[in-house]
C-alpha cells in the first residue's frame, strides 16, 4: 500500500460513466471518483473496492504490496429459490433486475427502463413490444390505433386527457419499487461507532449504502454505581450534563444529553430497542463544518441473547430495532 496521497489531484476532466450497479466513489486518497472495482478484482489506493457492498482490498493474496484483491466482508449468506449467494455479491436472477446481497438481506432494483412514452403528432400510437433475443421491451410506433374499437376509443381518450393535462415524464422514483434493510448493529460496544444500512429510496431508484455514528454507552464508565438498590440493571440511563460528541477530532457544534444503554449483574446484556437518526452538525479545529446522521437511543432492552465473547458482531440471532425513525434535527 505505498501509494502516496500529497501529490496534488489530477482528475479527468469528464467524470467516468461506471456500468450498472457499479458505484462512483472517491479514491482512498479522497481525490478523483473512480469507478468502484468489484469481488474479484484487482484493487489499489487509487483503484478501491466498491464499500457499499461491504467490500475490501486483501493486500494479502498477492506478492505486490501495492495490488489486492477486493474480497467481500463476512456476512450472512443470501438463499434465493435454493441459489446461495455471498454478503456482498451481485446477481442477476433475472434479465430484468439487478440484485445484491448484504449480510443476508437482499435488494434489487429494475434493470429496465421504467421511462413511460407519452402519444405526441409523431407517434400518436406508442405500444412496447419484446423484441426477440431482448430482454426489455422496447416503444414502437404505431400509425394506426389497435383493431378493439373499445380500445381505440379509450386511447383517444387518454390521449385528449394527457394533452390538457401536459404531463411530466415520469422518473425512475415514481415507479421505484422501495427496499431498505434494517440497521446493523453499531460497530462499537462502547464509545464512537458506525451501523449502516442499504436503501435504494433515493430519486434514482439505486441501492446505496447509508451510514450512521452510533455511541451505544461511553467507555471507562462504572454504569454498575447507577444500579439502584434492590435491582440488577440499569437499562437507560440519560446524561445528567450537556456533552459535545467528538469525531475524528471534530466535536459537535450543539450540545446534547443522549441516553445510553445500561448494564445488568445478573450476566443480561442492554442493547438499543427503539432508536431515531438524526443530523449532528461537527466543527473541526481548522474551522471545517461537515454534518453526519446520527443514531439517539429512545429506549434499551436488558435480555440474555448476547453476543459471544463480548464482540457485538458474533451474536447467535440479531435482535432487530423497532420503532427506529429518521428525525431532522
Amino acid at each position: 500500500m505505498g501509494e502516496d496521497c500529497s501529490k496534488a489531484c489530477d482528475c479527468p476532466a469528464e467524470t467516468p460513466f461506471c456500468p450498472f450497479g457499479i458505484s462512483l466513489v472517491l479514491d482512498s486518497c479522497g481525490c478523483c471518483k473512480v469507478c468502484a472495482r468489484q469481488v474479484g478484482e484487482p484493487c489499489s489506493v487509487m483503484e478501491p473496492c466498491d464499500h457499499h457492498k461491504d467490500l475490501y482490498c486483501d493486500y494479502a493474496l498477492l506478492s505486490d504490496t501495492e495490488t489486492g484483491i477486493c474480497m467481500a466482508q463476512e456476512g450472512q449468506l443470501c438463499d434465493l429459490g435454493g441459489v446461495i449467494y455471498r454478503s456482498g455479491e451481485a446477481f442477476q436472477p433475472s434479465c430484468k433486475h439487478q440484485c445484491i446481497c448484504m449480510n443476508g438481506e437482499i435488494g434489487c432494483v429494475p434493470a429496465c427502463a421504467s421511462d413511460i412514452r407519452l402519444p405526441s403528432p409523431n407517434c400518436p400510437y406508442p405500444r412496447r413490444i419484446q423484441i426477440p433475443g431482448k430482454c426489455c421491451e422496447e416503444w414502437v410506433c404505431d400509425e394506426t390505433p389497435q383493431e378493439d374499437p373499445f380500445q381505440s376509443a379509450m386511447a383517444g381518450r387518454s390521449l385528449v386527457y394527457r394533452k390538457l393535462q401536459s404531463p411530466e415524464p415520469e422518473s425512475a422514483r415514481d415507479n421505484c419499487i422501495v427496499q431498505t434493510t434494517e440497521w446493523s448493529e453499531c460497530s462499537a460496544t462502547c464509545g464512537m461507532g458506525v451501523s449502516s444500512r442499504i436503501t435504494n429510496d433515493n430519486e434514482q431508484c439505486q441501492l446505496e449504502r447509508q451510514t450512521r455514528v452510533c455511541v451505544i454507552r461511553p467507555c471507562q464508565v462504572q454504569q454498575e454505581n447507577l444500579i439502584k438498590k434492590g435491582k440488577k440493571c440499569v437499562r437507560t440511563p440519560k446524561s445528567q450534563q450537556g456533552m459535545r460528541f467528538e469525531l475524528s477530532g471534530c466535536h459537535s457544534m450543539q450540545m446534547y444529553k443522549p441516553k445510553f444503554c445500561g448494564v445488568c449483574t445478573d450476566g443480561r446484556c442492554c442493547t438499543p430497542q427503539n432508536t431515531m437518526t438524526a443530523e449532528v452538525e461537527f466543527r473541526c479545529p481548522e474551522g471545517d463544518s461537515f454534518k453526519r446522521k446520527m443514531m439517539f437511543i429512545k429506549t434499551c432492552s436488558c435480555h440474555y441473547d448476547c453476543p459471544r465473547g463480548n464482540d457485538i458482531f458474533l451474536a447467535s440471532n440479531s435482535r432487530k430495532m423497532t420503532g427506529d425513525y429518521d428525525n431532522d434535527m
